[in-house]
């Protein structure tokens, strides 16, 4: 088995190409991955996995990668909420001319089942209940919006085309090897190292929240035993506030309350997210990680790994990024 991943240098599809190492040691895998700054190499380092640094953009390039392979997984895509309402433009780039460079591919390769990536994010903020496969897409931020368009794109090319594809909505990811711009990394090495963290308003937003390997085992199942054209929620074993995340890390880390300090809100911010997952659990899903357990865990990774996080932080574009995001906030 041929497996081509996009993105698998960042943090869920290198997770995923981890977990699909274990899993299915024989199949070879191809992964495609542009390099910007949330694509790091040291989250393969040691894997049998072969990468083409290469923009899903790039329509002969995609081509080339995707010959030969009986799958795809796809991955790659602007994903920082913040970045996207500072500078929208990468994001439809990637995310949705990216995604029609692959699925026309996928088509010419004769590809047997594609796997779209996607985020909770689409259905917008959900004020009670949960959100189901079938639900209006209402995003609220730029990136939400180029995520959306590509979800709607891949859905027309199955009804178009046949494209044997397949969609997932995850909600917020958690664990080792994601970039420190996002909430979770961020606030526990920023305490690792006595910096507060910035909380946004009121700290009230509600998220619920998926160990990334249980999100690499469910887009397995879902690769291979998921109905072609359908949508799949993957959601998480522990649902807060905000707020209450930032307390609880910093009572695990033994770190004081003076460490948070309120900001002005994200524009736009989206207040609750929920998902109804019923669906991937008729496939037989079920988590394998706790909230209790994956958060600690994912505290002693970042703990115990300084060389991997302490030079992203430090580089220069990271350091431009958060004075301009924090400034004057």
């Amino acid at each position: 088995m041929k497996i081509l991943v996009t993105g698998g240098l960042g943090f869920i599809g290198s997770n995923f190409i981890r977990h699909l190492r274990r899993a299915r040691p024989t199949w070879r895998i191809i992964n495609i991955d542009k390099r910007t700054y949330a694509g790091n190499p040291a989250n393969l380092a040691g894997l049998d996995v072969e990468t083409i640094k290469k923009d899903i953009c790039d329509a002969k390039a995609v081509d080339w990668a995707m010959t030969g392979c009986d799958l795809a997984v796809h991955f790659a895509a602007e994903t920082h909420v913040d970045r996207s309402i500072l500078d929208a433009g990468a994001f439809l780039q990637t995310n949705v001319i990216g995604t029609q460079v692959l699925l026309d591919a996928a088509l010419r390769r004769k590809v047997r089942r594609f796997l779209h990536v996607s985020t909770d994010e689409v259905y917008g903020s959900v004020a009670k209940g949960y959100s189901k496969e079938g639900d209006h897409l209402e995003p609220n931020s730029p990136y939400a919006a180029s995520k959306a368009a590509s979800d709607l794109l891949v859905r027309s090319y199955f009804v178009t085309h046949n494209a044997p594809v397949l969609i997932t909505r995850a909600s917020n990811n958690y664990g080792p090897y994601q970039y420190p711009e996002k909430a979770l990394p961020l606030m526990i090495t920023n305490f690792m190292d006595g910096v507060s963290f910035p909380q946004y308003g009121d700290g009230k937003q509600v998220r619920d929240w998926l160990h990334v390997v249980d999100h690499a085992r469910a887009i397995l199942l879902i690769l291979e035993k998921g109905g072609l054209g359908e949508v799949y929620n993957i959601g998480g074993s522990y649902t807060c506030r905000n707020r209450e995340l930032i307390e609880r890390v910093l009572k695990l880390m033994g770190k004081g309350k003076e460490l948070i300090v309120r900001v002005k809100d994200r524009k736009g911010h989206d207040r609750r997210y929920a998902l109804d997952c019923s669906k991937l659990k008729r496939l037989g899903f079920k988590h394998a990680y706790d909230f209790e357990k994956g958060l600690r865990e994912t505290i002693s990774w970042y703990r115990d790994n300084p060389r991997w996080w302490r030079p992203l932080k430090t580089a220069g574009g990271y350091r431009s990024y958060y004075q301009t995001q924090y400034k004057g906030r």
